[in-house]
């Protein structure tokens, strides 16, 4: 009997953020992913408006990883009326647990500041969602193992497998009427410092695979050599070194590294401070699942032991006060917000300071306007003058590059019905969907945002 499927492209289609993927069966409606979009105001803006579907319809949120452009819409969701489970790998829940809770404080922290600061249109500024909000989203988390086929109805499974790229961090295979839908999610790279290679699928009948750098490949860059560099010259320039940084698997990328330099010898002893709460708490996550990483137990207590973590908004203060030079790693990671927009504050006009990017630059967010030379940047309602010099790492970015997507698909032994690009800007999708075709050989089609295919099967 044919069977009709909807597919909802709700976010991450045209775009990099927001993904948001619903799958409407006649037996059950599943969501893949639930994120919020970043960026571009405009972008932002779709936040704050309901879901085009009835929500209360949907029976299941199924999550590959717990970065907030996945999960950070969760519990807007709840607020319209979901009443199902969100399923994930038990580390993604506890990435999602820590990101959910910290976006949260930020909202409600940013709405009554700038209700007190009076630099809002809006009467008063509300929160996107409340710290009680979240709380209710996460009681609705169910964690599930990787590589174990779990069945929602007689002919409606799906299994998460494992994908680098952050910890907990899965592909999502729906075996749906006996077709299989592939969701990527977010692929990591090969060879990672951290992390495992991801696995990688065998059979897709609908592919549906994110193209973030599907038009680039990661320079061959000597990144240890190239932070022994920096490192060097702050510590000549009497300068710091500030390094905004994603909180989940950058940061604990980063730790890692500076402390394998400094145990080879190549940089001296100079004082490292993590300022990302959020980035704290995740370090526990690699404490609490040591099997989804590659640090053995006496690393990971090495590397926590090397750093210094600051506790607390006065420790903020006293890390900007403190005369040395210095290493600063705090988030967010392109700029958006948290902790690093207070150091950027009081030492982004200071030619003796170094901010380094390490990691994709979404378009509208600051991380792109320092990276394309901005000569003043704008926080906290007021603009800043840029006398630091911007540096840029890409290497140490946790997506997979053209070559490592590609690679990725090589595994498949048919060719897919319909592969649908997603997670990507323009130009990415466009070049990835070309090389696909001059690859392999299989059509792939750029779904635009909020469109809706049905498929028969």
């Amino acid at each position: 009997m044919e069977q009709k499927v909807k597919i909802h492209f709700l976010g991450a289609s045209g775009v990099v953020t927001g993904s948001k993927f619903l799958i409407e069966t006649t037996q059950k409606n599943m969501l893949v992913d639930c994120g919020m979009f970043q960026g571009l105001k405009e972008l932002r803006e779709l936040n704050w408006d309901d879901l085009s579907v009835d929500v209360e319809e949907i029976d299941v949120v199924l999550l590959t990883h717990g970065h907030l452009d996945h999960v950070g819409y969760l519990p807007r969701l709840v607020k319209q009326g979901f009443h199902g489970k969100i399923v994930g790998t038990a580390p993604t829940l506890a990435i999602a647990e820590i990101i959910l809770r910290d976006s949260a404080k930020i909202h409600e922290e940013e709405a009554e500041k700038a209700n007190k600061e009076q630099y809002t249109k809006h009467e008063p500024a509300l929160p996107f969602y409340t710290t009680d909000e979240a709380e209710k989203t996460i009681r609705k988390f169910q964690a599930e193992k990787e590589n174990k086929w779990i069945k929602l109805t007689e002919n409606i499974s799906y299994r998460f497998q494992y994908n680098g790229h952050i910890i907990g961090a899965t592909f999502i295979e729906l075996d749906i009427f006996e077709k299989r839908f592939v969701f990527s999610g977010d692929i990591g790279r090969t060879n990672d410092y951290l992390l495992d290679n991801p696995k990688r699928p065998e059979w897709a009948d609908y592919l549906f695979i994110e193209s973030t750098y599907g038009n680039k490949c990661h320079p061959e860059e000597d990144v240890e050599g190239l932070l022994t560099e920096l490192i060097i010259n702050t510590i000549h320039a009497k300068g710091n070194l500030i390094i905004p940084s994603f909180a989940v698997e950058r940061l604990q990328t980063l730790m890692y590294i500076l402390w394998k330099l400094y145990q080879k010898n190549r940089i001296p002893n100079i004082p490292i401070f993590i300022d990302s709460p959020m980035g704290n708490n995740v370090l526990e996550v690699f404490k609490q699942f040591p099997n989804w990483h590659k640090l053995s137990d006496e690393e990971y207590r090495a590397m926590c032991h090397h750093v210094n973590i600051v506790e607390s908004y006065k420790e903020t203060w006293e890390t900007i006060d403190d005369k040395r030079s210095k290493i600063v790693i705090a988030g967010s990671g392109m700029v958006t917000g948290g902790r690093v927009l207070t150091y950027l504050q009081q030492l982004i006009d200071v030619s003796s300071t170094t901010v380094l990017l390490v990691g994709y630059q979404a378009e509208g967010t600051r991380g792109r306007q320092l990276l394309e030379g901005a000569q003043e940047i704008k926080f906290f309602g007021k603009y800043y003058p840029v006398k630091a010099s911007v540096k840029h790492i890409e290497s140490l970015s946790a997506h997979a590059d053209q070559k490592d997507l590609l690679n990725w698909m090589s595994e498949i032994k048919n060719i897919p019905e319909k592969v649908y690009l997603i997670h990507g800007e323009p130009t990415a999708l466009d070049a990835f969907r070309v090389k696909i075709k001059d690859t392999y050989n299989w059509n792939a089609t750029i779904p635009k945002l909020k469109s809706v295919d049905t498929l028969v099967l």
